[in-house]
């Protein structure tokens, strides 16, 4: 089954479902006491993206804002963090580090149903598609180069100089990321899927060694930054929500699972004439990669593949578990949840390639 073009489906806005209206009244008033610069009134639409906390664009008479807040009703354990998104925005912005300006964030449930945060709106272009249809080889190469760019400049960010020393546990990153996602993954269990039983058992036993503390953003991919209009470079990296610190080849070789991802109009770019598009090889990528941020090179990159793949398993049953209970906020929610075998497959064919028996 082809799925619907993300380009179309996920950039944009749209009317706030019933389900997601917030108290326009209760959110000025506190826009007005806590947004410098504030001039209501306010209309409220929702972006069709961001189906784990739901994204709402506030637009005033001088200005557009961005509005992020956790869903309503129960919640996992340490999910849906909007006051981690906003500090480690906050204290990124001052740095220069493309990210939006961060306005102030609302830990009171009870002025709209649950905790939110405000930022300015970054105007620039949202892309999903990681085959970039509509551009030249030379405007692909700008983006792709400016993504990993921008990755690289994140992850050369000295956390401590900018108040992070704290943001996240000491030890092994992804032991304890693959401890996280496995208790994520039974508690929204829905069924018994074999590969996931196996990653379970295997994962734990072959976690690498980490030889660097970084900022990790947890979900570095295309249609998670903005571009500047007309040129190539991020002006916005957004959704912070997984973000910690931790090992940045969490982050670097979550992006480089594009190159092995079929193309179904998302960032998948597996198999495409990457010369001829201008897209930059995997082993490229790596290179560029290394070079801004001063490495010799990468390890193998199976098991990474592997436990990316076990991570997404476990944040997309998460979105399965929502559509269970009834709380899943986006319109594409349903058709995400069909996506979990096969990304269970997937995850157990990379730890196989990795060693696994």
């Amino acid at each position: 089954m082809t799925q619907p073009n993300a380009q179309t489906t996920m950039v944009g806005t749209m009317p706030v479902p019933e389900k997601d209206r917030l108290d326009e009244a209760r959110l000025t008033e506190w826009m007005q006491a806590n947004v410098e610069g504030f001039e209501g009134p306010i209309t409220l639409s929702r972006f069709k993206g961001g189906q784990s906390n739901p994204t709402y664009r506030v637009d005033t008479p001088g200005q557009s804002y961005v509005l992020r807040r956790q869903p309503f009703g129960p919640l996992l354990p340490s999910a849906h963090a909007v006051d981690r998104e906003y500090r480690v925005q906050a204290a990124l912005y001052p740095t220069g580090f493309p990210v939006a300006r961060p306005y102030g964030l609302c830990t009171d449930a009870q002025v709209i149903g649950s905790m939110f945060y405000v930022m300015g709106l970054a105007d620039g272009r949202n892309l999903w598609d990681g085959a970039l249809p509509d551009y030249t080889p030379e405007q692909r190469r700008g983006v792709y180069h400016a993504m990993i760019d921008t990755l690289a400049a994140l992850h050369n960010t000295d956390h401590e100089a900018i108040g992070l020393g704290d943001y996240g546990k000491p030890g092994n990153y992804f032991e304890r990321q693959v401890a996280r996602w496995t208790k994520q993954y039974k508690a929204s269990e829905t069924e018994t899927i074999p590969e996931v039983d196996k990653l379970i058992e295997w994962l734990p036993t072959t976690v690498p060694a980490q030889e660097r503390v970084s900022i990790v953003h947890g979900d570095y991919r295309i249609d998670n930054m903005i571009f500047h209009a007309t040129e190539d470079r991020v002006i916005a990296v957004l959704d912070w929500e997984l973000s910690t610190l931790g090992d940045p080849l969490a982050d670097f070789s979550y992006l480089l699972m594009n190159w092995v991802t079929q193309p179904e109009g998302r960032s998948g770019i597996a198999g495409l004439d990457h010369e001829a598009l201008g897209i930059p090889t995997l082993e490229q990528a790596v290179a560029r990669y290394c070079e801004k941020t001063g490495r010799a090179g990468v390890p193998d990159l199976n098991w990474y593949f592997a436990y990316n793949l076990f991570r997404l398993t476990g944040i997309v049953q998460g979105i399965k578990k929502r559509i269970v209970d009834g709380t899943a906020a986006s319109a594409q929610a349903e058709a995400t949840a069909a996506r979990v075998p096969g990304l269970a497959a997937a995850s157990w064919h990379f730890a196989q390639l990795a060693g696994a028996k």
